[in-house]
């Protein structure tokens, strides 16, 4: 009799696994909810409304996701890859303002809210992989999940205060100063970008920058 009584356990264990299992689907997320996920509790229903509403983009290195003077119509969450954050000077240089990495979220703010022309692009300095909100979309998102707003809008703030902050400590250094800085706050950037690019977020040209290197180098 007693070889019987495993079977009750079997069952047990059973009933455990196909009530366990649809729940563990049910929270199956993608980077961009994982990623809210570690500022606030993302109930797995409102994480599939979230992510019906999105979608997965990739670009190669060089592509234009939005040009200046086009109204940005998205928000990009980057999932693999570096974007950056371009305007043209007076010369017709492209000067390169910030990069983004994996788990930040990538617009151009002013024309994204208030339907302007936008004076920056977004460019991939890397291949990408990227999640797309479109404004529309993520205005019913916040009609529908009001607390979705407020948790965005401040990622976006404190995301927006620390490329300040980087930025600020570069004001008034030199060329070498700033590389250095450069390294030190974005090293797994600077090994994933063009020199190019580097160049055009450090205001030099990619000369002074080879010259730079190969200085630190010696």
């Amino acid at each position: 009799m007693k070889k019987f009584g495993i079977y009750p356990s079997i069952i047990g264990l059973c009933r455990f696994f196909f009530n366990f299992v649809p729940y563990i689907m049910s929270n199956s997320s993608t980077p961009l909810i994982n990623f809210l996920r570690l500022f606030r509790l993302i109930p797995p229903r409102d994480a599939e409304i979230i992510t019906a509403a999105t979608e997965l983009r990739q670009f190669h290195q060089g592509d234009e996701l939005l040009r200046e003077g086009k109204v940005c119509r998205e928000i990009f969450f980057i999932c693999k890859g570096v974007l950056r954050i371009v305007n043209q000077n007076e010369k017709g240089d492209g000067i390169t303002h910030f990069f983004l990495k994996e788990n930040q979220f990538c617009s151009i703010q002013d024309s994204f809210n208030n339907g302007t022309p936008a004076k920056e692009s977004i460019l991939a300095s890397c291949d990408a992989e990227v999640i797309t909100l479109e404004r529309n979309k993520l205005k019913a998102l916040y009609t529908q999940l009001p607390y979705l707003e407020n948790l965005i809008d401040n990622i976006l703030q404190q995301a927006l205060l620390e490329r300040i902050a980087i930025v600020s400590v570069c004001l008034k250094k030199d060329a070498t100063t700033r590389y250095r800085n450069f390294l030190s706050n974005q090293p797994d950037v600077a090994l994933r970008v063009p020199l190019s690019d580097v160049a055009s977020y450090l205001g030099i040209t990619q000369q002074s920058l080879s010259r730079i290197r190969k200085n630190i180098r010696s």
